[in-house]
């Protein structure tokens, strides 16, 4: 097996178990160490002193160059069992959710391209997270436009990377970026991180309110709930979901059905209710990193399970049809 390829595949897969970022970040750093050596020099017992190469690191060269599958990737392969959803998966053509080393994301943008193209998406929306959100080192407006420049390099051969954004829902229900910019980026998820226990009715409104801006096109993780994880739990947030999703369906808001395991948000009675409000759904990732762009499996699965209507599903649509709901009057 070739090293390189076993060493990046690790750090997938480790991405996707949200393992420790540490642990796959040096799986890509002895990957990058690595990249262009010949088989002699990965032989050579000194590549132990090389910078980015530890213990691990090595011993899984050595298990690949000797003809072998490398005993960690065989374990993480054998952990990465489906998660169900065979019928909406592979109908799903892109994602609207995901995060690059900008704000919190773990690797370059040019990484999530590369695992987007590979797992056949058709387009990749990079959303990294509004100034506000200071701990995941948000973008100013100076450095959205700065990053907006970039993402429009990632075009061509079948695949699209889309401007966006992750903007904060402030806690009137304003958004955190200026209006130009909004109104400039091709996706706008609009999500709530902060003060998730506000009284019900102010978050009712809250809400509401993201959802009938005519800038936003996704409500993201909608109740801002965890139920697992190194992150420990989080009870959902408290509102009338009967408006909330109403102002969805009316302004063709798409629900977020995030697919990340320890998120499962909406709950399922919430979007059993979603659905029943005929609201459009976009199944996202939340991925920040390489990996974790595969969690969609998730989310599918719990689309298929509670009978999320498939042409209400935004990311199942091909590119000229998500642009026109993407530019639909406001």
């Amino acid at each position: 097996m070739d090293p390189l390829d076993a060493l990046t595949e690790i750090a997938y897969l480790l991405e996707r178990e949200r393992s420790s970022r540490y642990k796959s970040k040096a799986f890509r750093a002895a990957a990058a160490a690595i990249e262009g050596l010949t088989d002699e020099q990965l032989r050579d017992p000194g590549l132990r002193r090389r910078p980015g190469i530890g213990d691990s690191t090595f011993a899984v060269i050595q298990q690949a160059l000797a003809g072998r599958v490398p005993e960690r990737l065989a374990v993480l392969r054998e952990e990465a069992k489906p998660v169900g959803g065979a019928t909406v998966r592979p109908l799903l053509r892109g994602d609207l959710h995901s995060h690059s080393e900008w704000s919190d994301g773990l690797t370059p943008i040019d990484a999530m391209v590369d695992a987007a193209r590979g797992l056949g998406h058709e387009y990749l929306a990079l959303t990294d997270h509004s100034l506000r959100l200071t701990v995941a080192n948000g973008l100013s407006p100076e450095r959205l436009r700065a990053q907006m420049e970039v993402v429009r390099g990632f075009r061509g051969d079948g695949f699209t990377l889309l401007t966006g954004i992750e903007v904060d829902i402030l806690d009137d229900g304003g958004l955190d970026q200026e209006d130009e910019l909004l109104h400039s980026l091709d996706v706008v998820v609009a999500s709530a991180h902060s003060k998730l226990r506000m009284e019900r009715g102010s978050m009712t409104k809250r809400l509401v309110a993201a959802a009938r801006d005519p800038r936003v096109d996704v409500l993201g993780h909608v109740t801002g709930r965890l139920v697992e994880g190194a992150r420990g739990t989080r009870p959902p947030s408290e509102f009338d979901a009967e408006a909330v999703f109403a102002a969805c369906a009316q302004s063709q808001v798409a629900v977020e059905i995030n697919s990340r395991p320890e998120r499962q948000d909406p709950p399922d009675e919430l979007l059993a209710q979603a659905v029943a409000a005929g609201c459009l759904f976009s199944i996202d990732s939340d991925a920040h990193a390489p990996g974790q762009l595969s969690l969609l499996d998730h989310g599918a699965a719990r689309a298929e399970a509670l009978g999320v209507p498939v042409e209400r599903i935004v990311t199942t649509w091909p590119l000229p049809r998500l642009r026109e709901w993407l530019e639909r009057e406001r």
